[in-house]
């Protein structure tokens, strides 16, 4: 390859990184991790561990692919996708089940003749359980991206060096987008944070779609796409 395919090759890598980071399945499964999170820069920072761990299974999947020059099987492509759908309903329950018992009460304040009743939470936010978790789903969203990403590098790319060095570029793209998406998916959980009957529904409501999306995909996958067929 000339040196301007290289660049140009590289180039698209990136862009098509931070377009990756853009998908919706993508986008719902670090709004489930950051509605526990009350602010814009850790959100941010999980956003961004999420890409992490999306990179580091494309990386050593698409090395192994490249140095014995094999195909991921539509069967085996599939069932990543597949398990994608169920970590999102399972992202999606926790969600709902935090809310419910977050050990949220009732509290009344008085102040002078008025009364004031408000719901309070005690239950701690275990951070680094979210960094855990931010990058094990990258993962296995990188098991489920490898499959088409792969099959571009083989058809274009035939030196394992440029064709990892591609899936790096590609993948601090996909950082770079889940860095600002995480931020910009914290915005109505924080500017809900003073009311919690408000941020607890649109908890609830990230929680759903969660759901939805997941079963979505089991479907389309399992029995449309004939996974189970």
């Amino acid at each position: 390859m000339e040196v301007f395919q290289v660049v140009t090759l590289l180039a698209l890598g990136f862009v098509l990184g931070l377009k990756h980071a853009l998908d919706a399945d993508h986008v719902v499964a670090v709004s489930t991790i950051v509605s526990q999170v009350k602010s814009i820069k850790k959100s941010s920072l999980f956003g961004a561990i999420w890409g992490v761990g999306h990179t580091t299974t494309l990386l050593l999947v698409g090395l192994l692919i490249l140095i014995l020059k094999i195909a991921i099987p539509d069967k085996v492509a599939s069932s990543f996708e597949f398990i994608v759908g169920i970590v999102l309903v399972v992202l999606g329950i926790d969600v709902l089940r935090k809310v419910i018992r977050d050990k949220i009460h009732f509290h009344k304040h008085q102040h002078g003749e008025v009364v004031h009743t408000h719901l309070h939470s005690h239950r701690k936010s275990f951070l680094h359980s979210h960094v855990h978790k931010s990058f094990l789903v990258g993962v296995v969203h990188g098991l489920a991206g490898s499959a088409a990403l792969m099959l571009l590098v083989l058809t274009t790319i035939k030196s394992v060096f440029l064709g990892a060095l591609y899936i790096l570029i590609f993948g601090v793209g996909s950082i770079l987008g889940m860095l600002v998406i995480g931020g910009i998916i914290s915005l109505p959980f924080l500017f809900t944070a003073k009311s919690d009957r408000v941020n607890s529904t649109v908890k609830i409501l990230a929680g759903t779609i969660s759901i939805l999306l997941g079963i979505t995909i089991m479907y389309k996958i399992g029995f449309l796409g004939g996974l189970f067929v």
